[in-house]
């Protein structure tokens, strides 16, 4: 049995062909030929004024919190299930990451949890669209409004979803994206950050170039900032990536409907959920089971490695992570999120990559519900 890979990207001719003539052209003065074309074109399909390539998700996150002022003395809240590049830039401008409890049914951030967590010394939030899934934007949004706490979006891993009509990473003061090698949109490695504020996009450009004021001398910088930039090969390969994003959001809804019709009925196994007036691009097919089972996550990466079946664990919670160990935002949040300690040990992601067949779907739910069956009958 060929392994079968929990995610891989969808490359066309087209790609091939922007690439190529990225190598070719895209040198010296016009080194910036496809970045351009690439981020008009990703503002307009996700509804924003402007849009910045970056690097990473990470940096996009990093540059919206300083630009937004965000500092030692802040409190910044994120949610508990989600990878640590959703928190880390915390860090790095020296702020107090706080950790806010998920949603049930979405497993994003929910708005109860997020109030909650508000002190006056709160600066800004980051809600994260989990492997593709929505939060109730609209109810944090207006505790945020609230309370004066700036939103950034953490969009990296949604790409093609919607919320009541609006695109993930159109919400809040800013939305940062990733490109990594898995997700839904590639550029291998990199990321957007995108706002419909013309200071904050500016303030975002000049930090990203070394601190240099566009049109100023050369080598003449007025800050000491950061050097977060997107090669012209990524950029050309993201152009045309974002020109097929239709495409590419059809082949992961169409992925989730395989293991949909196949696991569906299981009873006390969750799959990813799409709430009324949202649309989930399902960046990752998900699967959350009851700890009836008697099997972990990690008990089930097993079963299928030995399947020759690669999958990844749903996220840790962060205040679990040895990164966050002794802090005491950690210490309080593990007792004050009950709903991310009770399903993130249970939950999975299956493969999901956009190369997928229906056949290699199949394959992967009967060893997966082999699994279930022999669980059940050991308890």
């Amino acid at each position: 049995m060929e392994r079968i890979l929990v995610s891989g990207p969808s490359i066309t001719q087209k790609e091939i062909d922007y690439v190529t003539d990225a190598v070719t052209n895209a040198w010296f003065g016009d080194a910036g030929m496809y970045h351009v074309r690439f981020e008009r074109a990703f503002a307009a399909y996700v509804g924003r004024r402007y849009a910045i390539a970056l690097p990473s998700c990470t940096s996009a996150l990093h540059l919206a919190l300083v630009a937004l002022g965000v500092g030692p003395g802040d409190e910044v809240i994120v949610p508990e299930a989600t990878w640590i590049a959703s928190a880390a830039p915390v860090d790095y401008v020296g702020a107090t990451v706080v950790f806010a409890d998920i949603d049930e049914e979405t497993w994003c951030m929910s708005a109860e949890s997020f109030e909650a967590c508000i002190t006056p010394r709160t600066k800004a939030v980051i809600p994260v669209d989990l492997y593709g899934s929505m939060p109730d934007m609209y109810a944090l949004l207006k505790v945020a409004r609230r309370h004066n706490v700036a939103v950034i979006e953490d969009a990296a891993e949604a790409f093609g979803s919607e919320y009541h009509h609006g695109r993930a990473g159109s919400f809040g003061d800013a939305s940062a994206f990733s490109f990594h090698g898995s997700k839904t949109l590639t550029t291998g490695e990199g990321g957007m950050l995108v706002t419909d504020d013309q200071a904050l996009h500016d303030r975002v450009r000049f930090l990203a170039d070394h601190g240099r004021i566009p049109g100023d001398k050369l080598f003449f910088n007025a800050e000491v900032a950061y050097k977060y930039k997107m090669s012209s090969m990524q950029a050309a390969l993201g152009l045309a990536q974002v020109e097929r994003a239709d495409d590419l959001v059809a082949t992961k809804r169409k992925v989730f409907s395989w293991y949909e019709w196949r696991l569906g009925g299981i009873d006390g196994l969750a799959l990813n959920r799409q709430p009324p007036e949202t649309l989930n691009s399902y960046w990752m097919v998900t699967a959350v089971l009851d700890p009836r089972f008697g099997l972990t996550k990690q008990d089930l990466i097993q079963v299928m490695d030995a399947n020759s079946v690669d999958c990844r664990p749903f996220f840790f919670p962060l205040s679990s992570l040895p990164a966050y160990e002794g802090r005491p935002e950690a210490n309080v949040a593990r007792e004050r999120n009950p709903v991310a300690y009770r399903l993130t040990p249970f939950g999975l992601n299956l493969p999901s990559g956009a190369g997928l067949t229906e056949e290699d779907v199949d394959y992967v739910c009967v060893v997966l519900k082999n699994a279930l069956s022999v669980a059940t009958a050991r308890s």
